[in-house]
This record gives C-alpha cells, sequence and structure tokens, in this order.
C-alpha cells in the first residue's frame, strides 16, 4: 500500500510528527517494532520542560573531569566500549562545550523550547489527555550553597524568557512536600510552568490515538531497509513492504543505522537511564517530581508508583544492564522519602539519542529528495515532541516556518 509520508519511529517525537502530518489532510503511516510510547518515552522523567532552555555542555574544568573519571557517580557513568566506540562524536561534544558555542546554541535551542507546552497543549486537548497532565511544575533541589546560588542567579534571569520560579528555603519545601526527609539540602527553586505527566507512555498512546481518529494508520514491524522507490520510498519490514512520497526518519538512538545504508553517518550516540518504581504509600506519597540536582536523578509521582529516574550512562546500546548507578542513586533516594516495596522485578532501561552539539537533527537529507530527519534530541524529546511534528509537517507541506530549522539541519555534520 501506498502512503503519502511514511514515518518510522513511534516515540513522542515520530508520533506527534505523524498526528500533525494527519491533521493537515496527508495519509500517514506509523511504523516501529513496538507499539506508540513503548521504548524511551515510556521511560523517561515524565516532566515537559519549559523552563529547559540550557543545554547539558561536556565537562570542561579540570574539577568536574576529575569528579567524573572515577565513574562513581550518580548522575553520570561510562563504560569504556562506548567510549571508544563514539570517541570522535564525544571529542565534538567537548569542542561544542566552549562556553562561547553554548551560548549560541543555547539561543537556537531556546527557539524550540519555548513552544513545548502550547504544543503539547493543542495535542492534549485533541487527544482527551487531560487527566494525565499536572501543572503543577517540579522542585529542583540543592545540597551546596555555591550551587545553589549560581542557580538562582540563573533563574532570575529566566524570568525574560517567560520561565516562572520560586525559591525555596527548606521550611517552604517542608510545606509542599511534608513526607520529605531534607536533611543535607539548604534550599530549592520551584518551576511553576513546566507540568508534570503521570504517565509518559500513556500520553504517547493518547496521540496515537488521536492520529488513529483521524485515520492515520499505524503498524508494529521491524523496518529491514529503506530504499529509494522513484521519486517516493520503499520501506522494507519483516512481513510487508510500503511505499510513501515522503519519508520521515524519527527513530531516536536507531535513526543512525537505519539511515547509514543510504550513504548517511552522523555523531548520533546514546546515553542510557534507568528508572525503578516503587508503590506509593501515605508515608512517600508527593506532590511534585523533585531533581536532586547535586546527586542527578529525579523523584517522580507516576500512576505506577514513585519512579525514580537516574541521570546518564555512555554505555552501547545492546549492552547488558548495569545497576549499578541506580543503586547508587536509591540509596540516597530512599533518606528522602521511604521507598519499600519495587513494583517491578527488574529495573528499566532506555537511550536517549544525543547529537555532539547538544541539538536535535530536524529538516531535509542532503542526498535524497523527500527524505527527512527528526532525531537526536537528547534528554528532550518527550518534550519537543509536539513542536517537531508541527515543524515537520511545515515542511513537507511547504510552509512558512514556525521555527527557523536552519541550526538543526543534518548538513552541519554530514560530508557531502
Amino acid at each position: 500500500m501506498r502512503y503519502e509520508v511514511i514515518v518510522i519511529g513511534a516515540g513522542m517525537v515520530g508520533t506527534s510528527i505523524a498526528w500533525h502530518l494527519q491533521k493537515h489532510n496527508s495519509q500517514v503511516l506509523l511504523l516501529d517494532r513496538k507499539s506508540p510510547g513503548s521504548e524511551t518515552s515510556y521511560g523517561n522523567a515524565g516532566l515537559i520542560q519549559r523552563e529547559a532552555i540550557h543545554v547539558h555542555p561536556f565537562p570542561r574544568h579540570f574539577t568536574e573531569l576529575v569528579r567524573v573519571l572515577p565513574n562513581q557517580n550518580t548522575d553520570i557513568r561510562y563504560r569504556w566500549p562506548a567510549v571508544l566506540r563514539h570517541h570522535r562524536a564525544l571529542l565534538q561534544y567537548w569542542q561544542f562545550s566552549a562556553p562561547s558555542s553554548v551560548q549560541k546554541i543555547e539561543e537556537e535551542w531556546e527557539t524550540l523550547i519555548e513552544h513545548c507546552t502550547s504544543e503539547h497543549q493543542e495535542m492534549i486537548t485533541a487527544a482527551g489527555a487531560e487527566n494525565l497532565i499536572r501543572r503543577v511544575g517540579w522542585i529542583e533541589m540543592h545540597r551546596t550553597e555555591d550551587k545553589f546560588k549560581v542557580a538562582i542567579a540563573a533563574a532570575i534571569n529566566m524570568r525574560e524568557q517567560g520561565i516562572e520560579h520560586k525559591v525555596l528555603s527548606i521550611d517552604e519545601l517542608k510545606v509542599l512536600e511534608p513526607n520529605g526527609n531534607f536533611d543535607g539540602f539548604i534550599g530549592a527553586i520551584h518551576w511553576s510552568n513546566s507540568w508534570q505527566v503521570s504517565n509518559p507512555g500513556a500520553l504517547v498512546k493518547a496521540y496515537a490515538k488521536s492520529f488513529q481518529e483521524m485515520q492515520g494508520s499505524i503498524a508494529e514491524c521491524n523496518v529491514k531497509q529503506i530504499l529509494p522507490d522513484g521519486d517516493g520510498w520503499q520501506v522494507i519490514t519483516d512481513d510487508a513492504t510500503f511505499y510513501s512520497d515522503h519519508l520521515v526518519v524519527a527513530a531516536g538512538p536507531w535513526s543512525n543505522q537505519l539511515i547509514k545504508p543510504l550513504g548517511y553517518d552522523l555523531p548520533l550516540f546514546p546515553m542510557r537511564g534507568y528508572h525503578q518504581h516503587f508503590d506509593i504509600t501515605p508515608q512517600n506519597t508527593i506532590n511534585h517530581s523533585l531533581v536532586d540536582m547535586d546527586k542527578g536523578f529525579v523523584m517522580g509521582p507516576m500512576q505506577q508508583g514513585i519512579r525514580i529516574t537516574t541521570g546518564a550512562e555512555m554505555t552501547l546500546m545492546n549492552a547488558a544492564k548495569d545497576f549499578g548507578q541506580l543503586n547508587a542513586v536509591l540509596h540516597f533516594a530512599k533518606t528522602i522519602l521511604p521507598l519499600n516495596n519495587k513494583v517491578e522485578s527488574e529495573a528499566w532501561c532506555g537511550s536517549r539519542p544525543c547529537m555532539p552539539d547538544m541539538k536535535p537533527v530536524i529538516g531535509a537529507a542532503n542526498k535524497h529528495d523527500n527524505l527527512w530527519f527528526a532525531f537526536g534530541h537528547g534528554h528532550q524529546g518527550f518534550t519537543l515532541g509536539p513542536i517537531t511534528g508541527r515543524i515537520v509537517e511545515e515542511l513537507i507541506h511547504n510552509k512558512p516556518l514556525t521555527v527557523n530549522v536552519d541550526p538543526f539541519n543534518a548538513q552541519r555534520f554530514l560530508i557531502a
């Protein structure tokens, strides 16, 4: 069967792209090996982060490098096979993390982030998913005076971008979260116009259902190969072949392996995260996601339980699970809240797709017509899926663009 557009990848980004295209009268097929929202979009911290206008540079100060090198930190860990495999991308990451580069990157990044809640709202309304959204913000907690002062100064500067916050004393934090034990913390910042999602995977599934209600099609299958087919595309799966005029690759950390046979080799690298749920009790109920900034983990109230989400682990996609980072995180999490009964027998893990310049790839491929890329959103694919969907729809339908996509084009890494 032939479609106007095939979108490969049914995470938040791919599902949002399919939704926008179908809404604007394209006939769309959404392909993934699992049901929508079952991979990285399922396992994140469940935050739509309006305040996330700052990127996460590679450590450049000597003291920070010394802190990371022993590989025992709770916020970031690495495995040598992945470092060796992705050493060129990591070198580029280090280069792009120079302060002069970061300032320009953040200016470009902010053009996406500023639309995140408004674009989600359009899809939330259409999907009837208000029951999954809590507009209560989240709380950033600090243990050290120096970092807290820097964070407060940055928060004050962010007011110009419409980002709202309140600085909290520990006493004020305890009023908001009376079940928490905040010994060791000195203060917090409440980001009030970011949103909490009680079940991230369910939100993606709600968007996918809305897409289907507009007569969009979904197929669960493994994509084996993508081939040019005249002016369009042929997608060969394990049980069928599909044809389209346009093809969008939005497969997160799997994107590069799909496009590499076509002559593209972008410096995409995965960063793994883990999570574990614990039963919610009257003693550990929390009203907001709590982020321990010094230890690098999130405690979030979800439908499945209290979700503890780790920072990042640099590892290969097919590497065995290593629960060392999660166990270290849980040591600190259990000092904040009583977390006694695990919901799952084994913790979940998934990989985020990252680019060396900390920006996603959004736009046209440079070697083929009607081939479009939308991946590499790092930690913010869940936040940025809907605005990415709008942009890709505008590109394919040749409309005026909501956001200038020049900073996000694939050509910045491709060699002709």
